[in-house]
């Protein structure tokens, strides 16, 4: 008996995607950890699983490379979408896909022989509680991590899902984001940890951006951490509010928010990899 996958990316954000309408159980963490292997599995930062949604036709569960749940992947739900859409169960109307960040739609169209997905990113908050996140002394979303020698400061954003955000004024490219990411990830001031992007202003409406991602490490992209870092740029008055061009190692992703009380919108690219058989 074997289990069929679809490995796909989003600016090399990459995934196995499950059908899980069927056979699968509620469990994967094991499953996930195991095909999330980068040596001994197919290799992946999180496993995207399609289910039957409660209110509407479709959801999407998100386990990550440490066999722990993520509530929303915007990357993935570009992926989980181009792949409904290749199997005709996904048309041109908007699409809502129920996640654990709660409800994001989705809508596909073909543009050129290419296929764009947009993508509902929610209403970002910037309540501590949101994420959750101990609130700081002067502004309750903002405060400075002293983490193995350096002293960042980070703004707390929730997507659906926690982030903190920090901007700095050097090459984000040296940034020790290996050694300084788990840190931030597991650091008191979040009790059900973070996601961790570090951030530099390249032009106006531009964005350089690395991501640590909470149960996945390095990530060559992050959606939500798009989303939220975005949100985060334009609310302190570093780009204006609009669209917002973000610059990742694994490619470019394009971020649209209007300000406080307003939905993030995502646009970004999404590709099938292989197609395989994992034996169960």
């Amino acid at each position: 008996m074997s289990l069929a996958f679809t490995k796909m990316h989003g600016a090399g954000n990459d995934f196995v995607l499950l059908d899980g309408r069927e056979a699968l159980p509620a469990d994967l963490g094991p499953l996930a950890a195991e095909l999330a292997d980068r040596r001994f599995g197919v290799g992946c930062d999180q496993v995207l699983v399609v289910r039957h949604g409660q209110d509407s036709r479709f959801a999407m569960e998100i386990w990550n490379a440490d066999g722990s749940r993520a509530e929303m992947c915007g990357n993935g739900i570009r992926c989980f979408a181009k792949w409904l859409y290749e199997r005709g169960e996904l048309g041109n109307q908007r699409e809502v896909i129920e996640t654990l960040g709660g409800p994001r739609w989705v809508e596909a169209a073909e543009a050129n022989g290419r296929l764009r997905v947009t993508t509902g990113m929610g209403v970002p908050s910037f309540d501590p509680a949101s994420l959750p996140m101990a609130p700081g002394d002067s502004t309750p979303n903002m405060t400075t991590l002293h983490v193995n020698g350096h002293a960042i400061e980070i703004t707390g954003v929730s997507v659906g899902n926690p982030h903190a955000v920090a901007f700095i004024d050097d090459d984000v490219d040296a940034f020790p984001l290996a050694t300084i990411g788990p840190l931030v990830e597991h650091h008191p001031t979040f009790p059900e940890r973070t996601n961790f992007e570090i951030v530099d202003v390249t032009a106006p409406g531009e964005l350089r951006v690395r991501v640590w991602e909470r149960g996945a490490g390095l990530t060559l992209a992050c959606g939500t951490g798009a989303a939220a870092t975005a949100a985060a740029a334009i609310a302190a008055g570093r780009v204006a509010p609009g669209n917002v061009a973000l610059d990742m190692p694994g490619g470019r992703l394009h971020v649209t928010w209007d300000g406080d009380g307003n939905e993030v919108t995502m646009q970004g690219p999404a590709a099938t990899v292989f197609t395989g058989e994992w034996p169960a």
